[in-house]
């Protein structure tokens, strides 16, 4: 399916794919708007791919394990074309399965994993959305890091501590860390 895409003309800028991995409260969200608005500012082609946006987008979308992995495939297949195609992709997803963040990178060049790291009691502290206190009164079922599994990065290219960092330190250690890649 994925060999059969065509390719087109050689790439002017260099793409890379931020993908921000972590559980549901960690800060994804926030912290890809900020690394958004730093990007921008530079003028870099930037585009920010957010999981709860393209649910909207995608509703019918399902939780199952098999849901969330070809939801990640094709959301990775549209993160690698804007890489190709010279942009900086900002994905902000919990993404929980390994091997699908791994189908991910094989996809892209320029794949750089993000651990967005937070305790769950601090993102049950958080807990932006309601979700934590729906899962606890049973409203929600099979939700990651509670009844259904998170897989943590083994190797990730960079680890954030939001539960301890602010979101502008864990987007200058990100940008710290990207040097290299904005100025080749």
């Amino acid at each position: 399916m994925l060999k059969d895409c065509v390719l087109s003309k050689e790439r002017t800028e260099k793409g890379l794919v931020l993908w921000l991995t972590g559980l549901s409260g960690s800060g994804k969200s926030t912290l890809a708007e900020k690394l958004y608005d730093e990007f921008d500012r530079l003028g870099k082609k930037v585009e920010r791919l957010d999981g709860d946006v393209l649910r909207g987008v995608f509703p019918n979308t399902g939780f199952s394990k098999e849901a969330r992995d070809e939801h990640i495939k094709r959301v990775g297949f549209m993160a690698s074309r804007l890489e190709y195609h010279g942009v900086i992709v900002i994905a902000s997803f919990i993404s929980p399965y390994r091997a699908a963040r791994d189908f991910v990178r094989n996809l892209c060049k320029n794949f750089i994993e993000i651990h967005v790291k937070a305790s769950l009691d601090e993102c049950k502290r958080r807990d932006v959305k309601g979700l934590y206190k729906k899962v606890l009164s049973g409203e929600i079922k099979s939700f990651t890091g509670i009844d259904d599994p998170y897989e943590e990065p083994v190797q990730p290219e960079i680890s954030v501590d939001t539960e301890h960092q602010t979101v502008e330190q864990s987007a200058a250690q990100i940008m710290a860390y990207l040097k290299p890649y904005l100025q080749g």
